[in-house]
């Protein structure tokens, strides 16, 4: 299988630079909006594709990264300057002479392919003139769009050094896309050698239709004739499609769609593709048409998958190991490859969680149970002031055993984590001892000291007395105030928050981690 090693950008979109190491079966792209996980996938389909008119209807405009425009303008628009955009995909060894070589910014021997658009110098006066009128006018007409390998052999979509199929579910139902993906699933599924027969044998049977169907009618008319269009643009490839039971793909819902496309794509008879581009499975796709897609991609053998996900569950399932982390706020990726093999493990077959909302948080207050979550976020407003949103703290209840698993990824992500637990009567075995090997100047592990306040309802309950025996007390007739909140958690929570919250004073230990995590 050939694969792709790497990536390298260079004033593509949202990166001034960039550059990330791809795993050779699996790469899970997770990033908050904006963070470019789209933008790679375009930048793999633009050079792998060689197709000029991929980049014409993106516009160079779209493509170019703003930050290096406005910095060229705002050092005197010297056509010296001017800058490039490039995208690199670095190859494992193919043995093909016509990509082997050093045409790229790291001057290496390797095998790659190379998208550069950078200013024609045969219009270098046409260039100096528009960028001597006043105002920013940006010369995008002036570029040129050169397709190369790193042994500087220019190719075009005709010659595929690697098949690759895109699939965008963002426009499953966008006929160019469908008619794009139908196009690149036939090249992958038939020779080049049976490709060339059956588009003959189509030309000809259009032949047949004009001479044997259309001739009697032609025969009534004078001086015109109808024919049949035979042109790049009405040929076998244009005209194919995919059905499913005889039924065309296009007639069938969005998530189903999706869900046949990514199967074909991953059928082990589409031999000759080596990579596929998913672009959000998650969209139309119901929870148990997810897993079911989850699993086959887990089952993928001999071709490399590229998947931009927002989706907790395809991002766990597929192993955390395989995801590369992007953050709107840097162009820096993250790769988890070192993560814990059991922690790893842990997720793949956990209950549904949060870890999006971890990774891509800088400030998180883990809790263990709905009571705690419930209220925590009022306890924050009521210490700081203000919401925790705007003070970029994110809130989860992961369920105490998880606390460790969380942890790892933390410390290793750099995300300040305040875990609030109980003590379940022994404070220091549980909540010291036992967090020791996490010890971290991000981490922090918040309980109460006293072995006799060994559980939130207690502590709430203590700290509180007075209130929850006005709101509680009503109707008990063999539960103490507190026995019923210790029965009767979420609920007791709930009404808290719908009464009283604001009234309530939050325990000491829970006070310290608001502080903690806000400081």
């Amino acid at each position: 299988m050939s694969c792709i090693t790497s990536i390298k950008l260079k004033n593509f979109k949202r990166f001034p630079a960039f550059k990330v190491d791809f795993d050779p079966e699996l790469n899970v792209l997770i990033g908050d909006n904006e963070a470019g996980k789209s933008s790679i996938l375009t930048a793999i389909d633009i050079v792998l594709s060689g197709s000029k008119s991929k980049v014409e209807a993106i516009g160079l405009e779209g493509m170019f990264n703003v930050g290096a425009i406005e910095e060229f303008f705002a050092r005197g628009k010297k056509y010296d300057e001017l800058p490039v955009l490039w995208i690199e995909l670095y190859l494992d060894e193919q043995h093909n002479p016509d990509l082997n070589g050093k045409n790229n910014s790291e001057s290496k021997i390797c095998d790659g392919l190379k998208l550069i658009c950078e200013p024609n110098d045969d219009l270098s006066d046409e260039i100096r003139e528009i960028l001597a009128q006043p105002g920013n006018n940006f010369p995008f007409e002036y570029y040129t769009i050169q397709f190369k390998s790193f042994s500087d052999y220019s190719y075009t979509g005709y010659k595929r050094f690697l098949r690759h199929v895109l699939i965008d579910n963002a426009q499953v139902n966008n006929e160019y896309a469908t008619r794009e993906y139908v196009k690149a699933m036939y090249a992958g599924s038939v020779t080049s050698k049976d490709r060339q027969k059956q588009q003959n044998e189509y030309r000809k049977s259009k032949e047949v239709f004009k001479n044997d169907v259309l001739s009697s009618t032609n025969q009534t008319l004078a001086n015109y004739a109808f024919g049949v269009r035979n042109s790049p643009k009405a040929n076998l490839l244009t005209d194919l499609i995919l059905t499913e039971d005889e039924i065309n793909i296009e007639q069938k819902g969005k998530g189903k769609q999706c869900f046949i496309k990514t199967e074909f794509a991953l059928n082990k008879h589409s031999s000759n593709i080596d990579a596929i581009l998913l672009e959000e499975p998650e969209n139309h796709l119901s929870h148990l048409n997810m897993k079911r897609l989850i699993r086959k991609i887990r089952m993928n053998k001999g071709k490399q998958l590229f998947i931009t996900t927002h989706n907790n569950l395809i991002s766990t399932r597929l192993d955390l190991r395989k995801s590369i982390l992007l953050n709107s706020n840097s162009v820096i990726p993250v790769l988890l490859k070192d993560l814990k093999d059991d922690t790893a493990k842990f997720f793949i077959k956990a209950p549904d969680n949060n870890i999006i909302e971890f990774v891509l948080s800088s400030k998180v207050i883990l809790v263990e149970g709905d009571a705690e979550f419930m209220l925590i976020e009022e306890f924050f407003k009521n210490v700081v002031g203000e919401d925790p949103d705007f003070r970029g703290v994110h809130i989860l209840s992961v369920g105490g055993k998880s606390f460790k698993r969380y942890l790892d990824l933390a410390k290793m992500l750099g995300i300040k984590t305040a875990v609030v637990r109980d003590n379940d009567g022994d404070y220091q075995k549980n909540c010291v001892d036992n967090y020791a090997p996490y010890a971290n100047p991000l981490l922090g592990v918040f309980a109460d000291t006293d072995a006799s306040r060994y559980t939130f309802e207690v502590c709430v309950y203590q700290d509180n007395a007075s209130l929850c025996e006005t709101l509680f007390a009503g109707g008990r007739q063999t539960l103490s105030v507190q026995e019923y909140m210790l029965k009767n958690k979420a609920d007791v929570a709930f009404e808290l928050l719908e009464n009283i919250c604001e009234k309530v004073n939050p325990p000491s230990y829970i006070k310290e981690a608001i502080q903690w995590i806000n400081g």
